[in-house]
């Protein structure tokens, strides 16, 4: 069984030396679960079933500034969150991006889309307003995707 915390990084047991989560990161996002090489989150808007994964490398401002012994790693994390995202919630289209504009730590946005979301076909940045998850309910939507992810 997988702990998750309301708000919080998560566990520290297998973060880097020096590893700091981003406030931002952490005030938008609830862990869901540690993987080899990355931190699982899930964004606390309703409007978008959506993990950020932020591998634990630190001064990482890109996948290049990942470990090479690391990246293939951190692209089957990927692959795993949009797999358990559809799992979950049924989407047929999943979105990848890492753009880092804001927050330069490096994270990878891994975002189910469907045609009928808010933001449909366009991305989901800057539509509207975030509407966080009511209370409660998102940490069992991020137990669900823990479950689901390998």
């Amino acid at each position: 069984m997988v702990l998750i915390a309301a708000i919080g990084p998560g566990p520290k047991s297998n973060a880097m030396p020096d590893f700091t989560l981003d406030p931002r990161l952490e005030a938008d996002t609830v862990f869901v679960k540690t993987g080899p090489v990355s931190d699982f989150r899930l964004m606390n808007d309703a409007r978008f079933p959506w993990l950020v994964l932020i591998p634990r490398a630190t001064q990482a401002f890109s996948v290049d500034d990942v470990p090479a012994a690391q990246r293939a790693s951190l692209m089957e994390e990927i692959v795993c969150a949009g797999n358990a995202l559809k799992d979950v919630t049924g989407a047929r289209k999943i979105n990848w991006a890492s753009l880092g504009n804001h927050v330069p730590q490096l994270h990878i946005h891994v975002i189910a889309r469907f045609n009928d979301d808010p933001a449909w076909p366009k991305p989901v940045w800057g539509v509207g307003q975030v509407e966080p998850y009511p209370a409660g309910s998102i940490e069992a939507f991020a137990q669900r995707i823990a479950d689901a992810l390998p």
